[in-house]
């Protein structure tokens, strides 16, 4: 059997001990894509303030207009940034014995935000011990050359990587997601940054609506041709409140099946080049908000099982 390149073996070949990302969920930040800035409602899969009163309306507005030197936001963000990444890090440090650690900006648009700000809040994650670099979840449309440059700056010193949700490469299926930039937006961004010598990793969405196999390994394979280091795929699931849960209630689109996803899957690996690492093969959601596929409410492990059986029928090791 051989083993897949996955980022967990990457980073512990690179620093000599199992290293594990700490996830950061911030108050504060947007994306252009739900401001208005690029479109309204965010992209159509997306569950955000539009639909949902448990988020601020329009928080990150006020946080990206804000130019006094006394900055309300960016200090709360800085403390729920020290309440989590300590507590995550005391857990993690319990209970698998993890002595290195990333600190993940994940939810919404990292980088969308005044550049003194994501200085401030880039420079404070990595000021914590054993925290060897960043991760920062993105869109190709909200990065600035100033922000590179800083990131290509920290690189010298610490792990960066910059995460592109890539999604498609076609424009149609772009549109009627409402994701707010074409293909080549993409493509261009992830050139820029690995011309700066950035590591990058994009993100992939099987069973886009209107989607065949094909045209989700073609994106694949275009991902891939584009240079990324590192790739996480996701099956397309549907949570309520959402403008593709209206779609789906209408019936205008099935979503993918679990043997499909799988199958789909198993093809995209095979595509890839074996430098390319593998961040995540699954996504799920185990709540009451999922409405469809059902599958995407097995537990991580369980789903684990099924590809699993998949890729040892390739002979490959996850």
């Amino acid at each position: 059997m051989e083993q897949l390149n996955t980022f967990g073996r990457y980073l512990k070949k690179k620093f000599k001990t199992k290293v594990c990302k700490i996830p950061l969920g911030l108050s504060g930040f947007t994306c252009p894509n739900i401001d208005g800035t690029v479109a309204k409602g965010g992209c159509t899969f997306c569950l955000n303030d539009s639909f949902s009163p448990n988020l601020s309306q329009n928080a990150g507005k006020i946080f990206l207009n804000l130019k006094s030197t006394s900055n309300p936001i960016l200090d709360k963000q800085l403390q729920e940034m020290d309440e989590q990444i300590t507590r995550t890090r005391e857990m993690m440090r319990t209970k698998w014995g993890i002595k290195k650690f990333l600190v993940y900006f994940q939810a919404f648009t990292n980088t969308y935000a005044p550049f003194e700000t994501l200085k401030t809040l880039y420079d404070k994650a990595l000021s914590y011990e054993d925290v060897v670099g960043l991760s920062i979840g993105t869109r190709s449309d909200s990065v600035t050359p100033e922000v590179l440059d800083y990131l290509v700056e920290l690189s010298k010193t610490k792990e960066i990587w910059i995460e592109y949700g890539i999604q498609s490469i076609y424009n149609e299926t772009l549109e009627r997601i409402n994701r707010g930039h074409d293909a080549l937006n993409v493509e261009q961004a992830i050139k820029e940054a690995k011309g700066r010598g950035l590591n990058v990793c994009g993100h992939l969405i099987f069973g886009l609506p209107g989607e065949t196999q094909e045209m989700m390994l073609n994106s694949a394979k275009a991902a891939y041709e584009w240079g990324i280091d590192s790739v996480k795929y996701h099956p397309l699931y549907v949570v309520k409140h959402t403008l593709l849960a209206n779609e789906y209630l209408q019936g205008e689109f099935e979503p993918i099946s679990k043997e499909e996803y799988i199958d789909t899957l198993i093809k995209a690996i095979r595509l890839k080049p074996d430098y390319v690492s593998i961040q995540r093969i699954t996504a799920g959601i185990d709540d009451d908000t999922l409405l469809a596929p059902q599958w995407c409410s097995l537990p991580k492990n369980k789903m684990l099982v099924y590809i699993n059986e998949a890729l040892r029928k390739e002979g490959w090791v996850y």
